[in-house]
């Protein structure tokens, strides 16, 4: 005879389990989460496991092609730049430089927009009012070109890119952090907990935050791909990383005089680029159409 389950397993899994859950079911999300771990391997251990120094230049190995022609070496699987530098190692530490720094600038930019995100939603008056006013007014500017921007004021350099890009993130995370907890708040349980007596700092850390760390994870996946896209511009343009540095947009900007001569160091960091954006997308929308199907079940 079958037992009656009143619980049933399948329905009172925590949350996480079910976010997983939703999330699993996405091939492509499952794909984007794949190419995304492997580009995280890389940043990290890209010292470790490059095959030559990126850095290294070879006069007997100028402009060698890839090891597929009949000219290429197996030792220089990518070949070799105008400067005789392995192609491969440029390209695995360049990965530390364009997505390991994109992770870096989206955190710092996360936090600060989280404080100053909720410093907003919180207050109000005539300071909420002009704090949104110069916000909505400083979203009009295409991040990218903020970036452009604050480099022309800071300078040219990996670090002022990279300050350049946390700045450029910051008013979309504040943004989107304040829309997240005015909705909050206006919320049955938040009005509760205000009648049992906690204040400010007791509804946002205990109630508003925990609620809104769904949307958060989203939109900083969803600033990941704008980042890795505003530091390989920089880059591209001139105004990012600085030759010898093997960032890709700067690898793509002084291969171009010798597209013709050899494609490959210019097609394969457009190709990482590409990759790594697609990446983040796909996760990124993974993980915001399983929130949406675990508060529908």
């Amino acid at each position: 005879m079958a037992k009656f389950r009143l619980y049933l397993e399948e329905n009172n899994r925590s949350p996480l389990a079910q976010l997983w859950r939703e999330f699993a079911r996405q091939h492509s999300a499952l794909f984007g989460l794949v190419l995304f771990s492997s580009f995280l391997l890389l940043s990290l251990l890209a010292p470790l496991i490059t095959p030559h120094d990126p850095y290294l230049q070879n006069d007997s190995l100028l402009l060698l092609p890839p090891s597929w022609s009949e000219q290429g070496l197996v030792q220089y699987p990518f070949g070799t730049d105008d400067l005789g530098r392995d192609l491969l190692s440029r390209m695995l530490k360049g990965s530390t430089y364009t997505f390991g720094l994109a992770l870096l600038t989206v955190l710092a930019s996360l936090l600060a927009g989280l404080a100053l995100g909720a410093l907003a939603g919180m207050s109000r008056g005539v300071k909420s009012s002009f704090f949104n006013h110069l916000l909505d007014l400083i979203l009009t500017i295409p991040s990218l070109l903020l970036a452009i921007i604050i480099v022309a004021i800071l300078g040219p350099g990996l670090e002022n890119t990279a300050w350049a890009v946390i700045l450029a993130l910051l008013p979309q995370f504040v943004h989107g952090i304040r829309n997240a907890i005015a909705e909050q708040l206006k919320q049955d349980y938040v009005t509760a907990y205000r009648l049992d007596g906690a204040n400010n700092w007791q509804v946002l850390t205990r109630l508003i935050i925990p609620n809104i760390w769904e949307k958060i994870t989203v939109m900083s996946s969803m600033a990941l791909s704008t980042a890795i896209l505003d530091i390989a511009a920089l880059g591209f343009l001139g105004l990012g990383a600085q030759a010898p540095t093997a960032e890709w947009g700067a690898m793509i900007s002084d291969s171009l005089d010798i597209i013709y001569v050899a494609p490959v160091s210019v097609a394969v960091p457009g190709l990482l680029i590409f990759a790594a954006v697609l990446s983040v997308n796909l996760l990124g929308d993974g993980l915001k159409v399983a929130i949406q199907k675990r508060r529908e079940s």
